[in-house]
């Protein structure tokens, strides 16, 4: 139980890095690791024990975030909830991570590590998968390319994220006010 409980708080300690990382980094991109530390509340010899350099840990935060981030699109079950719900649903989950997590979601379109493009392949997939289910069922016109539809949904997410007053509901009714097949919306 020693060795649970040490671990325990190491992925803690971690995970309170990783946030305050995020919040400062946020605010100044270029702070450095005793900014770093004092955020966190840990000495900067507990974040170079963990993360051997600044690059280390911000490759510690994408990865971090593209968890999150895919982890918010499966809780959604996109592939067998209703399009509609999943839509929205989706749209929520990943709003909340790409608000919480702007500065390591932003690294995450030039991060080179296999595994965070890997499951941003996924979740597109999933994406696309849901789209289609959406024109299949008729929530979505049948003239409508998903590719570019599902294109423009992600920019309204990232345009989303950059306010933190939207919600999900007006993203998806502007989405589907646009491509829609006569679909009420969801916030009228």
């Amino acid at each position: 139980m020693k060795v649970r409980a040490q671990r325990s708080d190491a992925e803690r300690t971690v995970r309170t890095i990783l946030e305050a990382a995020e919040r400062v980094l946020s605010r100044n991109p270029s702070a450095g690791m005793e900014q770093i530390a004092e955020a966190a509340g840990v000495a900067r010899t507990t974040v170079h024990r963990r993360f051997a350099s600044r690059d280390a840990l911000v490759g510690a935060m994408t990865a971090w975030a593209t968890r999150q981030f895919a982890e918010a699109v499966a809780a959604a079950d996109p592939d067998e909830t209703p399009p509609l719900v999943a839509l929205y649903q989706v749209t929520a989950n990943v709003l909340r991570v790409k608000i919480d997590w702007q500065f390591a979601m932003s690294r995450a379109a030039v991060d080179d590590d296999p595994e965070v493009a890997r499951v941003h392949a996924d979740v597109h997939e999933q994406c696309d998968r849901l789209f289609r289910r959406a024109q299949a069922g008729g929530l979505i016109r049948a003239d409508v390319d998903v590719d570019w539809a599902r294109r423009v949904y992600y920019a309204l997410i990232h345009e989303a994220a950059q306010d933190t007053e939207v919600n999900a509901a007006r993203v998806v009714d502007t989405l589907l006010g646009g491509i829609g097949a006569g679909t009420r919306p969801l916030g009228g």
